[in-house]
């Protein structure tokens, strides 16, 4: 079997990661990979306080969220049975609908990111990915497809907070590209050319 491979996929909300991450996975298993699929927040007790957060049904400071975030992707590497670290250990190729770049780009947009980063420190250190896939999307684009595909926008998802995250995450980028693999893929091509792209990404790793 292939090596196995711990794959982060980032991009600002209707960027088409939650579209892409089905077909990536197939693709992985295609190629001999036993694939897990994940995402964050998770949709344990720290993750489903989020996610009410943000569908409006609980309030949250943005540094509540962010410690919130941090604390949710520890448990997400650490829970004992469906932990990234546990699965990587059990052979999984681990695909993640977000990581610690995505609060790095979120977060550092509503409070300081030097700390952003620092409260994600110990999950960078006992994980980081084999490379982190950047879908990059026009904000314009990326809300007229959460407006036709959603009921209601949630917390982040205005057309102003997108453009300030899109440029956050440039910063955060940034900050890691020379430490850590960073794969870039133009969001605003179509859903077929998204995958075909970020099939050849991956096929520089197996």
């Amino acid at each position: 079997m292939s090596k196995n491979l711990f794959i982060a996929l980032e991009g600002i909300d209707g960027s088409g990661k939650t579209t892409q991450i089905p077909k990536i996975a197939a693709f992985l298993q295609e190629n001999g990979h036993k694939v897990y699929a994940t995402a964050e927040p998770t949709r344990g007790p720290i993750g489903r306080m989020i996610r009410d957060i943000f569908a409006g049904k609980m309030e949250g400071d943005h540094r509540v969220i962010a410690a919130l975030f941090a604390a949710d992707r520890l448990q997400h590497l650490l829970d004992e049975k469906d932990g990234l670290i546990r699965k990587l250990e059990e052979g999984y190729t681990v695909l993640t609908d977000r990581y610690y770049l995505s609060s790095y780009a979120y977060h550092g947009v509503h409070t300081d990111l030097d700390w952003v980063v620092e409260s994600n420190r110990i999950s960078k250190e006992l994980l980081q990915p084999d490379v982190h896939i950047y879908i990059d999307m026009d904000p314009v684009v990326s809300m007229q497809r959460i407006n036709a595909t959603r009921p209601s926008a949630e917390l982040y998802e205005t057309e102003e907070n997108l453009r300030s995250v899109k440029n956050a995450y440039e910063i955060a980028i940034s900050r890691i590209e020379n430490q850590e693999k960073i794969a870039r893929v133009n969001g605003n091509d179509s859903v077929d050319k998204v995958f075909k792209d970020v099939k050849k990404i991956l096929e520089q790793f197996m």
